[in-house]
């Protein structure tokens, strides 16, 4: 199984190189900024940031702390671009990667809170059309279970890889290209019984965010945006390659090629195919980050009330044992896995933490939750790989110390 975070690999090789233009599209979101929720200026994490840099081989570095739905903390160091000095700023876009998907599960929740859609919904209730054609046992997958990644539905296998290629060739808006991922993928059979099994699926999230699709008639871009960006004030969040065509206006995704770091401008390899949007392509500052994450930690505490507390709390609770063997960068590591949420005990934890990695190996991103606490910490980086992923957990250590139990109630 290839995840999210290895199918960079292949776009990289060439394979996408004659789509330009398909694969370019960003989303921006402009919002008013609430000044209740903006108003702290929060402490500079920037010292201890710096030695990660070159300990690392990081080009850029951000992290934030919440503590009851205020950031507290904040810092970005490091470079927009390997090789020069262009300094990051609190306010630059960093790429979060499958950190989405917990975004597209809200989406759903809300829709499910709306009743236009049940936990229970299967893929042959929504697409009935595609009925006849599925394989047997993906007409009884439910919502709950694509989003679990309890589906059977495949990972970022060859078969799957070549289908993000094709989306690329496929007229159309990107609800209609959903709908034809589906549609062909429908035809493949199932890896395992459904909800019997782990399997971190991409594929899965694209399905769930189609469901959304037609029960909304809208996009999955244009809801994310109109239901979670602009309700929760998060003015940087946008869709796809965090840098703008011919600028370096955010922090450059970079690649590590013969220990050295390689920045990619905005273009046809800085990103992955915009179908795999639900799964895995928003991005974002540190603080708006922070502030998602924030929102989370509350459960309900604070609004906007998006959806009912409970909602919120099944959102974070468990549904299945989440284990891989040699996880890469960007995927749980072990645990359970909630609704977009993985659950997982730390040494360094007192209890147990939401937790959840995006990579599409050019960058990467965490967010942790202690919701016992209210509490929440991110990280985010512009590489990938191993030793990014490394030096994110062990500064999520360092933050949880010093601003979670030593400062926690």
């Amino acid at each position: 199984m290839e995840p999210l975070a290895q199918l960079t690999r292949t776009v990289l090789a060439g394979r996408f190189t004659r789509f330009i233009l398909t694969s370019l599209l960003v989303v921006s979101v402009s919002a008013v900024i609430a000044p209740a929720a903006r108003s702290a200026t929060p402490a500079s994490l920037d010292t201890m940031l710096t030695p990660y840099l070159s300990q690392n081989n990081l080009p850029a570095l951000a992290a934030a702390v919440v503590r009851d739905g205020q950031v507290i903390a904040a810092g970005a160091v490091g470079t927009r671009r390997a090789g020069t000095n262009i300094p990051v700023m609190l306010n630059d876009r960093f790429h979060i990667g499958s950190d989405t998907k917990a975004m597209t599960a809200l989406l759903a929740a809300i829709f499910v809170e709306e009743g236009k859609l049940r936990w229970t919904s299967t893929v042959a209730e929504v697409f009935p059309e595609l009925a006849a054609q599925m394989d047997a046992r993906l007409r009884g997958v439910t919502l709950e279970q694509l989003l679990s990644h309890a589906s059977g539905l495949p990972g970022d296998t060859e078969r799957i890889g070549a289908l993000y290629e094709q989306s690329l060739l496929q007229v159309g808006n990107l609800d209609e290209v959903r709908y034809w991922m589906v549609r062909e993928v429908s035809k493949l059979p199932l890896e395992s019984e459904p909800g019997t099994k782990f399997s971190y699926s991409n594929m899965g999230y694209i399905t769930a965010g189609a469901m959304i699709e037609r029960v909304a008639a809208k996009t999955w871009e244009e809801l994310i945006t109109e239901r979670i960006f602009l309700p929760l004030n998060l003015s940087t969040a946008g869709i796809g390659v965090q840098a703008s065509v011919g600028r370096v206006d955010a922090p450059l995704p970079h690649l590590v090629v013969d220990g050295k770091l390689k920045a990619l401008l905005a273009g046809p390899t800085s990103d992955l195919p915009l179908v795999l949007g639900p799964a895995g392509l928003a991005h974002m500052s540190i603080l708006d980050f922070a502030r998602w994450a924030g929102w989370n930690a509350g459960e309900g505490k604070r609004g906007p009330a998006l959806v009912r507390p409970e909602t919120l709390k099944k959102l974070h609770t468990p549904v299945i044992d989440a284990q891989i063997k040699d996880p890469p960068p960007g995927t749980p590591s072990g645990g359970r896995y909630a609704l977009g949420w993985g659950v997982t005990t730390r040494e360094w934890a007192v209890d147990p933490l939401l937790q959840h990695s995006g990579s599409n190996t050019m960058n990467l991103a965490h967010v942790w939750l202690d919701t016992k606490r209210d509490a929440a910490f991110v990280t985010a980086t512009n590489v990938g790989g191993p030793q990014a992923d490394a030096a994110l957990r062990a500064l999520a250590k360092e933050l949880y110390t010093t601003f979670v139990l030593k400062e926690g109630k």
